[in-house]
C-alpha cells in the first residue's frame, strides 16, 4: 500500500462502514499480514507437525484450543520458505489466511454428507473440508476456470484428498443441472467471486483495480450463485456464504436478495467463529436489509491481525 493511494471513494465508503475505527483499520494495512498455516490432518497431527516444524527452527503458535490446526509462524524464516518446505512439499500443512479458514468452521462439514464447494480453486477450504470429513462421505468441488482447476487438482493430490470430485462448469450452471436430475447436498459452500477489500494487506493491487462498477457486477454474480445453491440445498441443510470484501453490495445486499426470494423458508443461523466479529449492517445507502442480516459476521483486519472477510449461514427450512 506505501506505493498506492487508495482511491477517495473507497476511503468515503469504509469510514461510512467503520466510524470512529477507520483510522485503526488504514494503519493495519500498513502492516504485512502474519504467516499462518493449516496442518492437513488427513496426512498428519497438528502435535506432530509442530514437532516437526520447531525443529527446523521455526516458532509455532496455535492461538486457537479448539482449533490445534491453525497455527501461525512468529519468527522470521527464508523467503518463500513456506511453499517449498518439504513438509508443505508432502502436503503436511496448507498455507492458508486465517481468516480464509473461518467459512469452513462456520460450514462445520461432517463425514458422511454429501457437500458442495461451488467456487472452489484453488482448493484452501476444499482440501479444508476434506480433512474435516476424513475424506468420507461426497464432496464436490467445483470451478468454471481450467487454469484454476489445474491448481485445484494439484492441491488436492497433494494434500491426499479421495473423496473429491472436480466439475467443470458455471455455478448457476452447475446448480441448475445438478437440480434437473433431483441431486441435493447436506451442506454448500458458495465462497463466491469479489472485489476483494478485506485482502489489501496482501493485494495492494486491489487498490488500482477498485471500483463501484466492479462492486455491482459481483454483486449481480453473487446473488445469482446463492440462489442457484440454495435451490440444490436439502430441506434442513445448511450453505454458508462467504466473502473476502467488505463492500455491504456483495454481502448483506446479497443476502437479503436471498431472504426476499425463499422467504420462510429460509433462515440465518447464528455462527460462533474463534475470532472477533462484528455484526452485519442492516442500513446502506439509503437500503434497509432485512433485519436478520445482523446475525451475518463481519471480520476486520484490525479486529484479529488477519486479513477482511465477510460469512453468513444459512439453513434451508422446508
Amino acid at each position: 500500500m506505501k506505493d498506492i493511494e487508495p482511491k477517495p471513494l473507497f476511503i468515503e465508503r469504509m469510514q461510512e462502514l467503520l466510524k470512529e475505527d477507520f483510522q485503526n483499520y488504514m494503519k493495519i494495512l500498513e502492516k504485512a499480514p502474519v504467516k499462518s498455516i493449516r496442518c492437513n490432518t488427513l496426512k498428519i497431527s497438528p502435535n506432530s507437525l509442530k514437532e516437526r516444524l520447531e525443529k527446523k527452527g521455526w516458532r509455532i503458535k496455535q492461538p486457537f484450543k479448539n482449533y490445534p490446526e491453525i497455527m501461525i509462524i512468529e519468527n522470521e524464516i527464508l523467503p518463500g520458505e513456506l511453499g517449498r518446505s518439504l513438509e508443505h512439499l508432502l502436503g503436511y500443512y496448507y498455507v492458508q489466511e486465517i481468516a480464509s479458514m473461518l467459512p469452513v468452521i462456520a460450514l462445520k462439514p461432517e463425514p458422511s454428507q454429501a457437500i458442495l464447494d461451488l467456487c472452489a480453486s484453488p482448493g484452501s477450504k476444499t482440501t479444508q473440508i476434506a480433512s474435516e470429513m476424513k475424506n468420507c462421505g461426497t464432496l464436490i468441488a467445483n470451478e468454471i476456470n481450467l487454469g484454476r482447476i489445474k491448481i485445484l487438482a494439484s492441491n488436492t493430490e497433494r494434500c491426499g484428498v479421495t473423496n473429491c470430485i472436480i466439475t467443470k462448469k458455471e455455478g448457476s450452471s452447475f446448480c441448475r443441472r445438478v437440480g434437473e436430475r433431483g441431486f441435493e447436498f447436506d451442506k454448500i459452500l458458495v465462497d463466491a467471486p469479489c472485489s476483494g477489500e478485506g485482502t489489501l494487506r496482501s493485494t495492494a493491487l486491489n487498490y488500482k483495480i477498485w471500483n463501484l462498477n466492479l462492486i455491482k457486477r459481483f454483486s449481480g454474480i453473487q446473488k445469482y450463485l446463492l440462489f442457484s445453491a440454495v435451490g440444490i440445498l436439502k430441506s434442513g441443510g445448511e450453505i454458508v456464504y462467504s466473502t473476502c470484501t467488505h463492500a455491504p453490495e456483495e454481502n448483506e445486499e446479497v443476502i437479503d436478495f436471498v431472504l426476499n426470494r425463499f422467504g420462510d423458508r429460509l433462515k440465518i443461523e447464528k455462527i460462533n467463529l474463534p475470532v472477533k466479529s462484528r455484526p452485519g449492517i442492516t442500513v446502506w445507502n439509503g437500503k434497509k436489509y432485512n433485519k436478520e442480516v445482523a446475525k451475518c459476521c463481519r471480520i476486520y483486519p484490525q479486529d484479529n491481525n488477519t486479513e477482511g472477510f465477510f460469512i453468513a449461514k444459512l439453513k434451508k427450512i422446508k
